[in-house]
């Protein structure tokens, strides 16, 4: 008695595993508008292989940084939430992927039924079954398994990102701190010899060899490099602070830096012919066109809405009235309702749901599109900086080295008597600045250079295949 309920479970299944129509449009082309190449400078030569493909543990190539960022892997709670998430899409997914196949339930009941006058009378019964299971013709469940499943390779994408972002974060933080411990340093050295000029200048003019301007203007140089003193103390414990929250715990002191270093990072030189589709592995655009190809598949749940919808409810099983009979030969029940619903009159409700899927679709293409001109503009900002900073960085040592040879003739005449205070003071003014700017120079190009390990998707590898 069971023959065609079997038949019909094996139909369903054959029909479920042997794929359907999908009435999913073709997935629109993407057009960034931007140039197939980036204009490089003329200084970064060339590289074997791609700045992606380096890993983080070869491009920073100082041991403490490391250790900090292996920190931060571990116990960033914003990375936390992002592995999280990508859990719950897989979660989602195995979920919308499972109505692709019919669902198995067995059930056991026992139903008691009394009339007025008359003995209660029951039945047991015993099923293995299905119930509602849907015959996907049309391709409405597969579409919405595949919108699932791009918004789980989505999720994927945007952990990588998230993970790429978190090591960058790292690198800019250890190398902000260090610069301004580096800029302590030099206000404390700036603070101790102002202070022995001031002690000086106070003691030649109570001998009536200098004036009280003089001892003025000295004292006003220690006040501010004592000011200054004070700021970057502060700075340099905010900045610890944030390393900290990155790495999700209190930095250790050894890890941390003492000052600027140019070996914190390396980067290889780019090739002559960098093109712009080295930017379609960033995880962010990848995670834009996961999520354009989930739009699209939604489009295809949507049309298949609109056609009849078969479903199937069927089960084998044994009734008997008495507990002990419930096996028993001759006891076997089945039953197969197969049930088709055509759409009719919906009220527009269809119709909408379709035009919001297209709507999301276009939205979707679009912010795919902006993903790749941001993403563009990004690298073309930072291989722009490369060779400027670099320039900028010669000329301000270039700057410190005639400041401090300033600094020298202009104290020697002011102890020969040639030259007023007022003369050396603003040499030395010069010189502290053109030494702060130089700090702040390197600070920048060294994060430029994280950023473009960044900006070209470089930060996911652990290590450099």
């Amino acid at each position: 008695m069971s023959k065609p309920i079997l038949t019909a479970c094996v139909v369903a299944i054959a029909l479920a595993l042997g794929g359907c129509v999908s009435l999913a449009p073709k997935v629109p082309d993407a057009q960034p508008g931007i140039p197939a190449s980036w204009p490089l400078p003329e200084t970064t030569g060339a590289v074997q292989g791609r700045v992606a493909d380096i890993g983080w543990r070869q491009f920073f190539a100082d041991p403490r940084l490391v250790q900090l960022i292996e920190q931060a892997l571990r116990n960033n709670r914003d990375l936390r939430v992002a592995v999280l998430n990508v859990e719950k899409a897989r979660a989602q997914y195995r979920i919308q992927r499972a109505d692709r196949m019919p669902s198995i339930n067995a059930t056991g009941s026992l139903t008691r039924t009394g009339v007025s006058g008359s003995p209660v009378s029951q039945q047991y019964r015993a099923d293995l079954g299905t119930t509602d299971f849907e015959l996907d013709l049309f391709g409405r469940v597969n579409s919405l398994s595949t919108s699932a499943l791009e918004r789980y390779l989505a999720q994927g994408e945007a952990q990588r990102s998230a993970q790429l972002s978190l090591i960058a974060e790292v690198a800019n933080a250890y190398l902000t701190l260090a610069a301004d411990q580096e800029s302590l340093q030099v206000a404390k050295a700036t603070r101790d010899n102002q202070e022995a000029s001031f002690n000086l200048t106070r003691q030649r003019h109570e001998l009536g060899a200098a004036s009280s301007l003089d001892e003025s203007q000295a004292q006003t140089t220690v006040e501010t490099a004592r000011a200054d003193v004070a700021r970057y103390t502060g700075l340099v414990a905010l900045d610890t602070n944030a390393l900290s929250l990155l790495t999700g715990g209190q930095a250790n002191d050894a890890l941390l830096p003492k000052g600027m270093s140019d070996d914190v990072t390396m980067i290889g030189a780019l090739p002559a012919d960098l093109p712009s589709d080295v930017l379609l592995r960033r995880p962010d655009i990848l995670q834009a066109e996961h999520l354009l190809l989930a739009a699209n598949a939604d489009i295809g749940a949507a049309r298949a809405a609109f056609f009849p919808t078969i479903s199937l409810t069927g089960s084998v099983g044994s009734a008997s009235n008495e507990l002990s009979g419930l096996f028993k030969g001759g006891s076997g029940t089945w039953t197969f309702m197969p049930q088709i619903t055509l759409p009719i009159f919906q009220g527009g409700r269809l119709t909408a749901q379709l035009a919001g899927a297209k709507a999301d679709q276009q939205i979707a293409l679009a912010q795919y599109e902006k993903a790749i001109q941001s993403g563009f503009r990004e690298v073309a900002d930072a291989l722009a900086l490369t060779r400027t900073l670099d320039e900028q960085q010669v000329a301000q040592q270039a700057l410190v080295r005639a400041a401090g040879r300033a600094d020298e003739l202009s104290r020697a005449r002011y102890k020969a008597g040639r030259d007023s205070y007022l003369v050396s003071l603003d040499s030395q003014r010069a010189l502290y600045s053109a030494r702060q700017q130089l700090i702040a120079t390197r600070l920048a190009e060294q994060t430029n250079r994280v950023t473009l390990y960044k900006v070209l998707g470089g930060g996911w590898n652990e290590r450099t295949p």
